[in-house]
């Protein structure tokens, strides 16, 4: 609680607060991390998400395809966390919120879309990449379960991927420069749940910090950028952030 009440005193003057999330502000809703004990990486093989072998190979698709039916990601409903940061943003203390996550969590926690840049994209969308025909994932799942291991775009019978960004795939261009443009106009940055390791994205609260604005690191486990830190809370999400907000509001 002491960390808590010192990054309030650091963050109260803030009126600009840019929320920067990862895996670890969901596991409270039940989506696994990346890299944690339990994360997905300890699973799965990294390599079955890269966008080549998703291209080239039918087996690599339906193996997706079948980890989207069991993975329950779609139907996760947002913690305290999420309504944490939807509370500081009626409160008109923050400028935005980029995160990493694909869940789209923060919508559902009543964030506005438009304060919310998804870097790595949202699961909740397929897209064709033929014809770039875009369509809700739980319509194209309702196919897997019906029998279609692989299923292909209806209008063009070429290969349908969600709308997640894939290890060699590029980021968004649009995302990153608003990304990027929130931490040029924030006056602080929260990072949560995140171990700051993936890049681009890292570069984000990093771009705030060397500001000299305030930095306040909430991650169960250490950080990349835990030596820039004005502030480093080790703790959970659910429970450090609403009571770091409550402070802030």
């Amino acid at each position: 609680m002491q960390g808590i009440a010192a990054a309030a005193e650091l963050l109260r003057p803030c009126r600009r607060i840019l929320a920067f999330t990862g895996a670890g502000i969901s596991t409270e809703s039940g989506i696994p991390d990346f890299r944690g004990p339990q994360g997905v990486w300890t699973k799965v093989d990294p390599d079955e998400f890269t966008l080549d072998r998703y291209l080239r190979y039918p087996d690599t698709r339906r193996r997706s395809w079948k980890l989207r039916m069991t993975s329950g990601a779609l139907d996760a409903v947002p913690n305290a966390a999420h309504r944490a940061l939807t509370a500081l943003w009626a409160a008109g203390k923050m400028i935005g919120c980029v995160t990493q996550n694909i869940d789209g969590l923060h919508q559902k926690a009543g964030l506005p879309g438009d304060a919310v840049v998804e870097l790595h994209g949202n699961a909740h969308t397929t897209v064709c990449l033929g014809c770039g025909d875009r369509q809700p994932t739980a319509a194209v799942l309702r196919r897997v379960d019906a029998g279609e291991e692989d299923p292909s775009c209806l209008l063009c019978g070429a290969i349908l991927k969600t709308a997640v960004v894939y290890f060699g795939e590029m980021m968004p261009a649009g995302a990153v420069e608003e990304a990027f443009d929130l931490a040029e106009g924030a006056d602080a940055v929260i990072s949560i749940g995140s171990t700051l390791t993936v890049f681009p994205a890292a570069y984000v609260p990093l771009r705030v910090a060397e500001r000299g604005r305030p930095f306040v690191v909430l991650n169960l486990s250490p950080t990349d950028f835990d030596h820039l830190a004005s502030i480093r809370l080790r703790a959970s999400a659910g429970a450090a952030l609403p009571a770091l907000v409550a402070a802030l509001t």
